[in-house]
């Protein structure tokens, strides 16, 4: 019954309407997933060695326990923001003689095979069998190694209990920073207890059926919610929400533009995708600790531009680069309305620039690293304002592919085209370039200072980059209008 069930989602697939619309991109996508094993391996392989050359006194095991703590909880984050929930089309089913027990476990079993499963699994099987070549015990690595697997399926299925609940991802991302803050400050030895915990899986192996246990349990529980719903009168009744209007007075002294503004910020809230790209942009003011905290980066001016550039642009580069295409479920009605598109587009440039400024503010406390990492903060800042503002209303003109507002943003290919792809290079490797030519042949702060002139010189170009821009839209409508009103 599992090998029907895969032959018929194959050959759902196969046979979809956006299956050979959209064949490019998942070729570029399943480069990526290839990209992220061969890392993943790459670095299984050769952690130990590494590790063992840049800290001779420790032991690579006890090194990599020491942060496994932080590893699971920030692995449950990137869960809850880019894993899709296991599904299978089971309504035509739900009238055919099958037991829903099957179906359910296999929808569950179907996840426990998830990219986001075996990534891991890349790293700490060619890392376990590392150990064994290198002499420590086999038993104790072979138990640290299913603990570990069971730990990877556990988090699987608690992602699935939690996906919905927007409260747990808080609890996670707080329990996380704080106990990086502990760690970082010397109040409490997190690394320390927390690697004592799998040192004791490797020395009594036993331990680790206690993950068997848990994820025994989460399996279970996951079974009992999708039991109760796998009913026909489930499958075909609609959820009815009572909507709720948000008090968005406040951007009427905004003039001819407030009406589009309000409109853009009920959608984002009110809609999967669009809500998914905002909370992912504060997620986005943390991308500078990862270049920020390392060495070998100082050392490597255009890569901390790069981050700076994602610090305050979070929200700019992932909404910008869809516009129109929020609103392409109803762009026919919207273009049929008597309106100038000028406003149009400059609330869409208000939105952007209002974002890029509060998050802008919210980095302030990366001056912890430094006056010249601020700087280069404050540079990416105002080229996000002033150029990439502007270039993402432009090449939002493009834009052809129509985007199902109510599914999620993450993991979601939907709506995207080679316009995305080909966007990257001016709104990130321009400022890069640039960056590093002044910072090598120049010196000093003209870096900064050049990248940030070319953010208030398109600033200052507003009005004119404006028309361009409207007359490009004006130009393009009836195409976009005709493509928009395709099924994706």
């Amino acid at each position: 019954m599992m090998l029907r069930f895969l032959k018929l989602e194959w050959k759902q697939f196969l046979r979809s309407a956006s299956f050979g619309k959209s064949i490019a991109i998942k070729i570029i996508m399943g480069f990526f997933v290839l990209y992220f094993l061969a890392t993943f391996l790459i670095i299984g392989i050769g952690g130990y060695y590494i590790l063992k050359k840049q800290f001779p006194e420790s032991d690579p095991l006890q090194l990599v326990n020491s942060y496994l703590l932080y590893a699971i909880l920030g692995d449950l984050i990137f869960r809850y923001l880019m894993q899709k929930l296991p599904v299978m089309n089971i309504k035509p089913m739900l009238i055919l003689p099958i037991k829903k027990s099957k179906l359910v476990h296999y929808v569950l079993g179907k996840s426990s095979v998830s990219f986001f499963n075996i990534l891991g699994l890349f790293f700490y099987i060619p890392f376990s069998v590392v150990l064994i070549k290198e002499g420590y015990n086999t038993s104790g690595v072979l138990g640290w190694l299913f603990a570990l697997i069971l730990i990877i399926q556990s988090a699987n299925f608690l992602n699935f209990l939690i996906n919905k609940n927007k409260v747990a991802l808080g609890v996670i991302a707080v329990t996380l920073l704080t106990l990086i803050g502990l760690q970082k400050f010397n109040i409490f030895d997190v690394t320390s207890y927390g690697g004592s915990v799998f040192d004791g899986i490797y020395q009594n192996p036993i331990y680790a059926l206690i993950f068997l246990v848990v994820l025994v349990l989460l399996y279970q529980l996951n079974y009992k919610q999708l039991r109760n719903l796998v009913y026909l009168d489930e499958a075909v009744s609609q959820k009815v929400e009572e909507a709720k209007s948000l008090d968005l007075s406040f951007t009427d002294k905004l003039g001819d533009v407030a009406p589009f503004i309000k409109n853009d910020m009920r959608l984002i809230w009110r809609n999967k995708r669009t809500k998914t790209v905002f909370l992912m942009s504060f997620l986005f003011l943390f991308y500078g600790l990862i270049f920020f905290t390392q060495k070998t980066y100082r050392e490597m001016p255009a890569m901390l531009m790069f981050a700076s550039l994602f610090v305050t642009g979070g929200f700019a580069l992932n909404y910008g680069q869809f516009i129109p295409a929020w609103d392409s479920a109803h762009y026919k009605m919207l273009m049929s309305q008597s309106f100038k598109y000028r406003k149009f587009l400059e609330s869409k440039w208000i939105l952007m620039v209002f974002m890029t400024s509060f998050l802008y503010i919210l980095s302030f406390p990366y001056l912890y690293f430094g006056i010249d990492i601020f700087l280069m903060i404050t540079a990416g800042a105002i080229f996000n304002i002033g150029f990439n503002s502007l270039f993402l209303l432009f090449a939002g003109s493009f834009n052809r592919k129509r985007i199902d507002l109510n599914k999620s943003g993450f993991g979601n290919t939907q709506g995207t085209s080679a316009t995305q792809f080909l966007i990257i290079l001016p709104l990130m490797v321009f400022p890069m370039l640039v960056f590093w030519l002044f910072d090598k042949f120049v010196g000093g702060n003209s870096g900064y200072i050049v990248v940030a002139s070319i953010g208030i010189i398109s600033l200052l170009c507003k009005k004119y980059a404006l028309n361009l821009i409207e007359k490009q839209y004006i130009k393009n409508k009836y195409v976009m209008i005709n493509a928009f009103g395709k099924e994706a």
